[in-house]
């Protein structure tokens, strides 16, 4: 399909997709070191009242990112080519401190 509307959509919990500036690395580290700080890990004594611990102190924070931000995207398809704009890319954010596999969807309509 030439012309049409790709969904995007990663099937995990503790990572989030997002359409953010795609020229400059530092936007990436900048948006990792807000997120860090907004939702600190659970070892951390401000997060003291988080009781889903079994997985690690970075686990119950990768949730609750993953809570405020999108876990799908819907993004237009011109002519077989993303319509993006000229600075933007799809980055899967990873909320965990490690990689992890992650599974993404794709479904174009």
């Amino acid at each position: 399909m030439e012309t049409g509307l790709l969904t995007v959509f990663v099937q995990h919990t503790s990572c989030s997709l997002l359409i953010q500036e795609n020229a400059d690395p530092e936007v990436q580290d900048d948006l990792r070191a807000f997120f860090s700080r907004l939702v600190p890990r659970s070892d951390d004594p401000s997060m003291s009242y988080l009781r889903h611990t079994y997985e690690g102190p970075d686990d119950m924070p990768a949730h609750i990112k993953a809570a405020m931000l999108p876990v799908s995207l819907s993004v237009p398809v011109i002519h077989g080519a993303l319509a993006l704009g000229t600075w933007q890319g799809v980055y899967l954010f990873e909320h965990r401190d490690a990689p992890h596999r992650r599974r993404v969807v794709l479904h174009m309509v």
